[in-house]
């Protein structure tokens, strides 16, 4: 008898809900589609330049209560119902965390915060989740982690992003390249700006890659390239943070250089904020300095924000503090929406 050379290390398996299906019980509604359409296209002509607002991309650090982030993207939006003029909001909703070793992987993953790793459960609350959102007329952005989970809700998000884990990743660059959104890219973990160029370069021509079929199928997939890819700064381990104005500077020309639109989004948190939410406030302070002398690349910014500051280890959902991150640690939507206004307010100063 042979020896067993097929898969060796999987345990078992289970049955996937197909995209088709999972649509089917939870259909995208006409006026939704139209609002999500609008959306990506209001978010492209801020981050070309066309229009003066400032892009500002707020929420959770990963999803894991959907009640609390409803929760939070009420607040948010009435928070900037009079910052239109100057700020268009987008909510976070992040369903896949990338793990430096291990650790929980988000709603999609595990939904029940237990183990269990339901992962057809995980997919219809993602889609769930995201049709509340455009029902309160919300953008939507999210990071696209593994690349078949899109399949199942992409249509439903305005802005995709591409992690600083995954920016070097050719099938990750290739998802991207047939993206319906614009998407941005982080810069690697750190703090190389040129791996999220290429990136940007490399998405916006056309691919061939193996993916699913909205059936289920197992396709080759051809793309048409994607030529909405942005620069997000997020700081790095080397680099350390780069929202800076010599950093802001060097990002732009070197977008430049590679004849690509000097349109940047600075990410408060992560590196910049060197891992403590208080300071993304400091770096606000620092982009709006930028932003009122004339800095035109800064386009757009990411801010990790919650109902409650901080973050609480994971435990059973029930003794969980309702609106507080259970990954990285988020400022308060309390202490958030005084720096909405304060974008909002160095964006009017320079439109001036």
């Amino acid at each position: 008898m042979s020896a067993r050379t097929d898969d060796v290390r999987i345990h078992r398996a289970q049955p996937l809900i197909t995209p088709w299906v999972l649509a089917e019980e939870l259909p995208l509604p006409e006026e939704a589609a139209d609002f999500i359409a609008a959306s990506r296209r209001a978010i492209e002509a801020v981050l070309s330049g066309e229009d003066r607002r400032l892009l500002v991309i707020a929420g959770p650090c990963s999803v894991h209560d959907p009640e609390a982030l409803l929760a939070f993207a009420r607040a948010f939006r009435e928070g900037c119902q009079d910052l239109g003029d100057a700020l268009l909001p987008v909510l976070r909703v992040y369903f896949e965390k990338p793990r430096t070793v291990v650790g929980w992987k988000g709603l999609i993953n595990d939904p029940d915060l237990d183990g269990s790793f339901h992962i057809n459960k995980g997919l219809r609350r993602a889609r769930k989740v995201l049709l509340d959102v455009a029902g309160l007329e919300l953008p939507a952005a999210s990071e696209f982690l593994d690349t078949t989970f899109g399949q199942y809700y992409a249509e439903l998000v305005s802005f995709g992003a591409i992690g600083a884990r995954t920016v070097e990743s050719q099938i990750h660059r290739e998802l991207a390249s047939g993206l319906s959104m614009p998407v941005g890219f982080k810069n690697g973990t750190n703090g190389n700006i040129q791996v999220a160029i290429d990136a940007i370069r490399s998405a916006s021509h056309g691919h061939w890659f193996p993916s699913l079929t909205k059936e289920g199928t197992p396709a080759i997939l051809q793309s048409a390239g994607n030529p909405h890819g942005y620069l997000i700064l997020r700081g790095g381990g080397d680099s350390g943070p780069n929202y800076h104005a010599a950093a802001v500077q060097q990002a732009a020309e070197a977008l430049a250089a590679h004849d690509l639109p000097a349109s940047l989004i600075v990410d408060c948190s992560h590196g910049n904020s060197e891992k403590d939410p208080a300071r993304q406030a400091v770096v606000v302070s620092d982009l709006c300095d930028q932003i009122e002398q004339g800095q035109a690349a800064i386009r757009g910014v990411m801010l990790e924000s919650h109902l409650v500051g901080g973050n609480q280890p994971l435990a059973a959902p029930d003794s969980l503090t309702f609106g507080q991150s259970v990954t990285d640690a988020c400022l308060s939507l309390a202490d958030t929406l005084p720096l909405l206004e304060q974008l909002a307010a160095a964006v009017r100063r320079r439109a001036r």
